[in-house]
């Protein structure tokens, strides 16, 4: 790449091969800037460049668990026990989005081996439920209406299956390739295909009843798999503890670490791994672009139980769990367990609308947009315009010899905001090590946050400020920074 770069300075003739190739790294957008800058790998493919300006979208559980009141079934539960009253996707695909979520990704088999749709495959599955008179099909119903209501639908395949007879042998393999080429081949444009990390252990087995262990590592082959679903869902994403295109955030809490690299070593980790939290916070000189993804429930549970319902997560958790995921580099996937009538809890969606509210309120005026942008760097000063644009495919960066630069944004009367938000071009790859935050008031800087990475998001907490001006510090980087967006809110208060 490097080559390619300095053949573009000396030979017109080159310019077009060096644009191909950027295009096929999903990175042509640095032509719009003049001051361009070579890519630090790794970087994002296009698939995962339109994964990550998602950001906040749907998990919802809803399998045979929600009939048995369980978190994990042992895989001996009858299909007739699947038989919800009022089931509506669309009532799903509604409410969230009008939260402010982009997609929903379903449990289509969990780990008991249930199947949401008539697979060809199976006997376990909504074929031989009373339901629609075994009629039904999850699948193609939740993905009508996720196209009714402008959502992305991701499917979950749990590797493990406690119901089939050949878990742990050979023969199984083609059974969950079978299964995940059903998936991917029949309900239109599928945007994740999400694999657990919880593989092995006791289940029905076709009755054996049995304790089965495998080889996380080596068991299911992945690389084959994986090839299955480039085939068939090219501009999917992949998710696993270990990507190969998202990775797990490494908790069940909703928080991503507070610093947070988008690379990582891939041969590192491995599916379902005991120690997986080494390197949860990712590496900052990993060889693969593998970001993460957190996974959090509205509930204590991951499905729903009638206990719960008062126990739905306040609007200040959820608001801290939206600063700890998105605002930290990663995308949060909020879990939303639909209930035995088939429908999202009236509790659950009562909070989801007032998370949504509070969202919108929050980002929907950036107050930098009033205030005038001095860096550093004196000879890009026509391009310090891409620092508040609304445009994640513009940048600004520094000259040769101001790595460690200065953004400021002053304004002609104080505004009142308690948000900073800070984005990395990363088409360009992740670059900044840590950043100097601070807000001018009453005439005098105050020092507010020193932090590490930033990457696609970080957002900023702080007190609430009438502001003369803000301050940002480039302290450490891997390369030129390359800043694509910087934004000032404010917050409503939480009742």
């Amino acid at each position: 790449m490097n080559t390619l770069i300095v053949k573009f300075k000396i030979a017109k003739t080159t310019i077009k091969i060096f644009l191909i190739v950027f295009a096929s790294q999903s990175v042509l957008s640095c032509v719009y800037n003049k001051n361009i800058i070579p890519p630090i790998n790794p970087v994002p493919t296009k698939r995962q460049l339109d994964w990550q300006q998602m950001e906040y979208y749907a998990f919802i559980h809803f399998n045979m668990n929600t009939f048995t009141n369980k978190e994990w079934g042992y895989g001996d539960e009858s299909p007739s026990t699947f038989n919800p009253s009022e089931l509506d996707t669309d009532q799903w695909a509604k409410i969230i989005h009008e939260s402010g979520m982009k997609g929903i990704i379903i449990t289509a088999k969990h780990h008991d081996g249930f199947s949401l749709w008539p697979s060809l495959y199976t006997e376990h599955s909504v074929k031989n439920s009373p339901w629609k008179n075994g009629k039904g099909d999850l699948i193609r119903d939740l993905m009508k209406s996720c196209k009714k209501y402008n959502l992305k639908l991701g499917v979950y395949l749990s590797p493990w299956d406690r119901n089939h007879p050949d878990y742990g042998k050979p023969e199984y393999l083609n059974y969950f390739r079978n299964q995940l080429s059903e998936l991917l081949s029949n309900y239109g444009e599928i945007f994740e295909v999400w694999f657990d990390g919880a593989n092995g252990g006791d289940g029905y087995y076709g009755g054996t009843n049995e304790i089965r262990h495998v080889d996380k590592k080596a068991y299911y082959q992945w690389e084959d798999t994986y090839k299955i679903v480039r085939n068939l869902q090219p501009n999917a994403v992949i998710f696993s503890d270990s990507g190969p295109d998202i990775r797990w955030v490494g908790n069940e809490k909703g928080y991503a670490n507070e610093t947070s690299w988008s690379n990582l070593y891939r041969d590192s980790v491995y599916t379902g791994m005991l120690d997986y939290n080494r390197f949860s916070a990712g590496q900052e000189f990993g060889t693969h672009w593998i970001p993460t993804e957190t996974d959090v429930s509205i509930r204590p549970g991951w499905y729903y139980h009638s206990d719960q319902d008062s126990k739905v997560k306040s609007l200040d958790k959820l608001v801290d769990i939206y600063f700890n995921s998105v605002g930290l580099n990663s995308a949060l996937l909020l879990n939303i367990p639909v209930d035995k009538r088939g429908l999202i809890h009236e509790n659950d969606s009562l909070r989801l609308s007032e998370l949504a509210k509070f969202l919108k309120s929050t980002f929907s005026k950036n107050l930098a947009l009033k205030g005038k942008i001095s860096t550093s760097s004196n000879n890009v000063k026509n391009y310090k315009k891409h620092i508040n644009d609304n445009d994640t495919n513009t940048y600004w960066s520094s000259e040769n010899g101001d790595d460690k630069c200065k953004i400021e944004i002053n304004f002609n009367k104080p505004i009142n905001a308690n948000v900073l938000k800070i984005s990395e071009h990363i088409a360009l790859g992740q670059r900044i090590k840590s950043f100097h935050f601070e807000i001018k008031s009453e005439n005098q800087w105050k020092s507010i946050k020193t932090g590490t990475t930033i990457g696609n998001k970080r957002l900023i907490r702080f007190t609430s400020n009438d502001i003369d001006a803000i301050r940002i510090t480039i302290l450490e980087t891997k390369g030129k920074p390359a800043i694509s967006e910087i934004g000032l809110y404010k917050t409503p208060t939480l009742n």
